[in-house]
């Protein structure tokens, strides 16, 4: 009897077993356009170990950015070599590029695709480049004629550039591919498109789409940390995983160009909130702009001595509505400003400098505001005191009594004691022309 319950058991426990579906393989899609950054490494480090936790078979980067951040690229790489879930970077749609830090994001994945119609390299390090030395061609430049080890420049520079190239190479020997491409790539600034980079073997495959890609690399056998993984990706589920609300917003301060607003919004709010205490308002909001924009401008390759130059530049226009000169300290704060916007972003990387466009209107307001506030104080002081003691003198009134030199007047409606030189009848008007405490000295007002 206890022998048929038992295998009755054990015949319900398969069937439940067998009744359960079983987990499909998920393949895990992050997608990355514009300039790599301190946003974009967020969004990646957090999606890769999120697709780790959920047991993701792949992942797949789609990449189409001009470079970015060397801190923020090598954050990425670090969790690409550290992953245990293979990562394929896809170089997509047709037309997108992986330039500079794009190039070394693509060298370090497992797997390394294109579509067609793009393309790569350009990878010469740009960002520590320092004013008033020869800085290595950016992407969308034409390449130098001769090695970046060869030009003069800053030893500093060049010291980069070496960092660089071995880098690179490193990670092309780790994974296999064209390790001298890689060198020229950083110490030339080349390019080359899907086609030839695959002809190259600086890539391992072109596909048309994602579908094109998940089907060429069903099969494909991975090295992982000494040991093989094969992929199965015949039948797989694609799950994309778009940026949140906390990497769009660190993506939207992230921008140099809104960095610049913020800061100059927080400095102005500020202004404003020690003139005028108690707003309460701008101080806050100026409070958190200036945060906020102090945030993004600390990761980004930054010039002290821009940024020095915009502060002195809003001080002497603002300056201009306390200290009469004629315009001096106003055309000053304006030029220093605008040299201090141009030098503020000290970097040749593609979208991290802040356009002309925004840089002249944003002076030209600064100026119009300043000047608007020199009027406004110039008016003010010119103004006859409305309040106190001393709007009493020249208050006109009238006498309500005959008087010798003593008596009662009707000022401002109300009453008061008043003195006067000369003797005066009820109905007279006068003019007050001093005060001692509540006497009132007045004087016939012959007009």
């Amino acid at each position: 009897m206890l022998h048929r319950l038992l295998s009755r058991f054990v015949l319900f426990a398969c069937l439940v077993l067998l009744s359960i579906p079983a987990s499909a393989a998920m393949v895990r899609v992050l997608t990355v356009q514009g300039p790599i950054s301190p946003a974009s490494a967020d969004y990646l480090l957090r999606g890769i170990d999120k697709a780790i936790d959920d047991q993701a078979h792949l992942i797949v980067i789609e990449m189409d950015t001009p470079g970015g951040l060397d801190s923020s690229m090598r954050d990425i790489i670090k969790a690409i070599l550290s992953s245990p879930v293979p990562v394929a970077a896809y170089v997509s749609p047709k037309g997108a590029r992986a330039a500079s830090a794009g190039t070394y994001i693509l060298y370090a994945s497992h797997i390394a695709a294109m579509a067609p119609a793009t393309n790569l390299g350009a990878a010469t390090p740009v960002e520590l480049a320092p004013s008033g030395v020869d800085k290595p061609a950016a992407p969308d430049k034409p390449a130098a004629s001769k090695p970046a080890e060869s030009q003069p420049g800053d030893p500093k520079m060049r010291k980069a550039v070496h960092d660089a190239a071995a880098y690179i190479r490193s990670l092309a020997e780790l994974r296999g591919r064209n390790a001298e491409w890689a060198e020229r790539a950083v110490r030339e600034a080349v390019s080359l498109p899907a086609s030839e980079a695959l002809e190259l073997k600086v890539i391992d495959l072109m596909a048309a789409d994602l579908d094109d890609l998940l089907r060429q690399v069903n099969g494909r056998v991975i090295k992982m940390d000494g040991q093989t993984v094969t992929l199965d990706t015949a039948q797989i589920e694609i799950e994309r995983v778009m940026p949140d609300w906390r990497s769009r917003l660190l993506a939207v301060i992230g921008d140099p160009s809104i960095a610049y607003i913020l800061m100059l919004l927080g400095i102005y709010g500020l202004i404003y909130e020690f003139s005028n205490p108690g707003m309460l308002f701008p101080g806050v909001v100026g409070g958190i702009c200036l945060l906020l924009g102090l945030f993004a401008l600390q990761v980004m390759p930054i010039s002290y001595a821009g940024l020095a130059l915009m502060l002195l530049g809003i001080v002497l226009m603002i300056s201009e509505a306390f200290v009469p000169s004629f315009g001096a300290l106003g055309l000053g704060g304006i030029a220093a400003f605008i040299i201090g916007s141009v030098m503020l972003i000290d970097t040749d990387l593609p979208g991290y400098g802040i356009p002309w466009m925004l840089i002249v209107p944003v002076a030209v307001a600064s100026a119009l505001f300043s000047f608007f506030v020199a009027g406004m104080a110039i008016k003010a002081r010119a103004r006859p005191v409305v309040t106190g003691a001393e709007e009493m003198i020249g208050a006109p009134g009238e006498i309500l009594e005959d008087m010798e030199r003593e008596g009662w007047a009707h000022i401002h409606s109300e009453q008061w004691r008043v003195r006067s030189k000369v003797p005066l009848k009820r109905g007279s008007r006068v003019r007050v022309c001093a005060r001692h405490d509540l006497v009132l000295d007045v004087e016939p007002d012959d007009s």
